[in-house]
Protein backbone atom coordinates (compact mmCIF):
# COMPACT_ATOMS: atom_id res chain seq x y z
CA UNK A 1 0.00 0.00 0.00
CA UNK A 2 1.72 3.00 -1.29
CA UNK A 3 -0.55 5.60 -0.05
CA UNK A 4 -1.97 6.93 3.69
CA UNK A 5 -4.31 9.15 2.72
CA UNK A 6 -7.31 8.99 -0.13
CA UNK A 7 -9.41 11.56 -0.99
CA UNK A 8 -12.40 10.25 -2.79
CA UNK A 9 -14.69 13.21 -4.93
CA UNK A 10 -17.89 12.80 -7.03
CA UNK A 11 -21.44 13.68 -7.64
CA UNK A 12 -24.56 12.34 -5.77
CA UNK A 13 -24.51 8.81 -6.31
CA UNK A 14 -21.64 7.89 -8.30
CA UNK A 15 -20.50 5.39 -6.67
CA UNK A 16 -17.77 7.17 -4.44
CA UNK A 17 -18.69 5.99 -1.06
CA UNK A 18 -19.43 2.43 -2.16
CA UNK A 19 -15.56 2.66 -4.11
CA UNK A 20 -14.08 4.51 -0.15
CA UNK A 21 -15.76 0.96 1.49
CA UNK A 22 -14.00 -1.20 -0.95
CA UNK A 23 -10.80 0.19 -0.57
CA UNK A 24 -10.67 0.80 3.03
CA UNK A 25 -11.74 -2.87 3.29
CA UNK A 26 -9.22 -4.60 1.40
CA UNK A 27 -7.04 -3.00 4.29
CA UNK A 28 -6.02 -4.75 7.16
CA UNK A 29 -6.85 -3.09 10.45
CA UNK A 30 -8.85 -1.61 13.10
CA UNK A 31 -11.81 0.17 10.69
CA UNK A 32 -13.71 3.18 11.82
CA UNK A 33 -16.42 4.81 9.75
CA UNK A 34 -16.63 8.69 10.75
CA UNK A 35 -20.17 10.15 10.35
CA UNK A 36 -20.40 13.55 9.62
CA UNK A 37 -24.02 13.85 8.50
CA UNK A 38 -26.68 14.65 11.37
CA UNK A 39 -30.24 13.42 11.25
CA UNK A 40 -32.91 16.28 11.02
CA UNK A 41 -35.32 14.53 9.46
CA UNK A 42 -37.05 11.23 8.36
CA UNK A 43 -35.05 10.86 5.04
CA UNK A 44 -31.69 11.90 6.08
CA UNK A 45 -32.50 9.29 9.12
CA UNK A 46 -33.23 6.58 6.31
CA UNK A 47 -29.85 7.19 4.25
CA UNK A 48 -27.90 7.15 7.59
CA UNK A 49 -29.71 3.47 8.24
CA UNK A 50 -28.78 3.03 4.60
CA UNK A 51 -25.38 3.50 4.79
CA UNK A 52 -24.82 1.66 8.33
CA UNK A 53 -26.69 -1.32 7.01
CA UNK A 54 -23.72 -1.40 4.06
CA UNK A 55 -20.97 -2.25 6.49
CA UNK A 56 -20.41 -4.74 8.43
CA UNK A 57 -19.25 -6.36 11.88
CA UNK A 58 -15.66 -4.95 11.25
CA UNK A 59 -16.56 -1.50 11.40
CA UNK A 60 -17.17 1.06 14.55
CA UNK A 61 -18.96 4.37 13.64
CA UNK A 62 -18.18 7.10 14.95
CA UNK A 63 -20.07 10.96 15.10
CA UNK A 64 -17.89 13.65 13.93
CA UNK A 65 -20.59 16.50 12.74
CA UNK A 66 -18.54 19.36 13.42
CA UNK A 67 -15.04 18.40 15.07
CA UNK A 68 -13.70 16.14 12.58
CA UNK A 69 -9.92 17.61 12.78
CA UNK A 70 -10.02 16.44 16.51
CA UNK A 71 -11.77 13.26 15.54
CA UNK A 72 -9.31 12.26 13.32
CA UNK A 73 -6.40 12.72 15.34
CA UNK A 74 -7.56 10.50 18.59
CA UNK A 75 -7.97 7.85 15.47
CA UNK A 76 -4.39 8.25 14.59
CA UNK A 77 -2.59 5.16 14.59
CA UNK A 78 -0.58 2.95 12.73
CA UNK A 79 -3.36 0.15 12.62
CA UNK A 80 -6.08 2.82 11.96
CA UNK A 81 -8.21 2.71 8.98
CA UNK A 82 -10.66 5.43 8.87
CA UNK A 83 -13.20 6.30 6.34
CA UNK A 84 -14.58 9.48 6.92
CA UNK A 85 -17.84 10.50 4.91
CA UNK A 86 -18.78 12.96 3.96
CA UNK A 87 -16.66 16.42 3.89
CA UNK A 88 -19.36 18.06 2.36
CA UNK A 89 -21.73 17.83 5.15
CA UNK A 90 -18.93 18.35 7.95
CA UNK A 91 -18.37 21.87 5.68
CA UNK A 92 -22.52 22.20 5.95
CA UNK A 93 -22.63 21.79 9.40
CA UNK A 94 -19.64 24.34 9.97
CA UNK A 95 -21.25 27.22 7.88
CA UNK A 96 -24.32 26.77 9.77
CA UNK A 97 -23.01 27.03 13.30
CA UNK A 98 -20.95 30.25 11.94
CA UNK A 99 -17.60 28.79 12.20
CA UNK A 100 -14.70 30.14 10.73
CA UNK A 101 -14.14 28.24 7.57
CA UNK A 102 -10.70 28.66 6.65
CA UNK A 103 -9.23 27.62 10.20
CA UNK A 104 -11.37 24.33 9.91
CA UNK A 105 -10.13 23.74 6.43
CA UNK A 106 -6.36 24.07 7.30
CA UNK A 107 -7.08 22.16 10.95
CA UNK A 108 -8.41 19.46 8.90
CA UNK A 109 -5.26 19.67 6.36
CA UNK A 110 -3.01 19.41 9.61
CA UNK A 111 -4.52 16.43 11.07
CA UNK A 112 -4.36 14.71 7.65
CA UNK A 113 -0.69 15.29 7.32
CA UNK A 114 -0.62 13.69 10.98
CA UNK A 115 -2.50 10.83 10.17
CA UNK A 116 -0.36 7.36 11.42
CA UNK A 117 -2.77 4.76 9.36
CA UNK A 118 -4.52 4.71 6.66
CA UNK A 119 -7.37 8.06 6.10
CA UNK A 120 -9.85 7.94 3.39
CA UNK A 121 -12.15 11.17 2.98
CA UNK A 122 -14.86 11.38 0.91
CA UNK A 123 -16.93 14.61 -0.35
CA UNK A 124 -19.38 15.48 -2.61
CA UNK A 125 -17.94 17.84 -6.14
CA UNK A 126 -20.04 20.09 -6.07
CA UNK A 127 -18.40 22.88 -8.63
CA UNK A 128 -19.27 21.22 -12.02
CA UNK A 129 -23.19 22.62 -12.35
CA UNK A 130 -24.32 25.55 -12.76
CA UNK A 131 -23.88 28.36 -10.22
CA UNK A 132 -26.71 28.92 -7.67
CA UNK A 133 -29.07 31.35 -7.58
CA UNK A 134 -28.61 32.32 -3.87
CA UNK A 135 -25.96 33.36 -1.42
CA UNK A 136 -25.40 30.81 0.97
CA UNK A 137 -25.43 28.12 -2.17
CA UNK A 138 -22.90 30.41 -3.78
CA UNK A 139 -21.06 30.57 -0.47
CA UNK A 140 -21.20 27.21 -0.19
CA UNK A 141 -20.31 26.57 -3.37
CA UNK A 142 -17.06 28.75 -2.76
CA UNK A 143 -16.28 27.01 0.47
CA UNK A 144 -16.49 23.29 -0.75
CA UNK A 145 -14.11 24.71 -3.92
CA UNK A 146 -11.83 25.49 -1.48
CA UNK A 147 -11.71 22.89 1.02
CA UNK A 148 -11.36 19.89 -2.34
CA UNK A 149 -8.19 21.93 -3.51
CA UNK A 150 -6.51 22.16 0.17
CA UNK A 151 -7.68 18.33 0.98
CA UNK A 152 -6.36 17.38 -2.42
CA UNK A 153 -3.38 18.61 -1.93
CA UNK A 154 -2.61 17.20 1.32
CA UNK A 155 -3.80 14.04 0.14
CA UNK A 156 -1.56 11.35 -1.08
CA UNK A 157 -4.05 9.67 -3.52
CA UNK A 158 -6.92 11.53 -5.01
CA UNK A 159 -9.61 9.58 -6.78
CA UNK A 160 -12.95 11.03 -8.54
CA UNK A 161 -15.64 8.93 -9.44
CA UNK A 162 -17.99 9.02 -12.34
CA UNK A 163 -20.99 6.45 -12.98
CA UNK A 164 -19.21 4.52 -10.70
CA UNK A 165 -15.98 4.44 -12.67
CA UNK A 166 -12.75 5.55 -10.76
CA UNK A 167 -10.39 8.33 -12.52
CA UNK A 168 -7.15 8.21 -10.64
CA UNK A 169 -6.76 12.53 -10.34
CA UNK A 170 -3.15 12.66 -8.40
CA UNK A 171 -1.12 9.51 -6.93
CA UNK A 172 2.33 9.69 -4.57
CA UNK A 173 4.35 6.98 -4.11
Amino acid sequence: MTWASLFVLGGARSGKSRYAQARAEAIEGSHVFVATAEAFDDEMRDRIARHRADRDARWRTVEAPRDLPATIDVLSSSEAVVLVDCLTLWLSNLLLAGADIARAGQDLCDAIGRFEGHLILVSNEVGLGIVPDNALARRFGDAAGRLHQSVAMAADEVVLLTAGLPLILKTRG
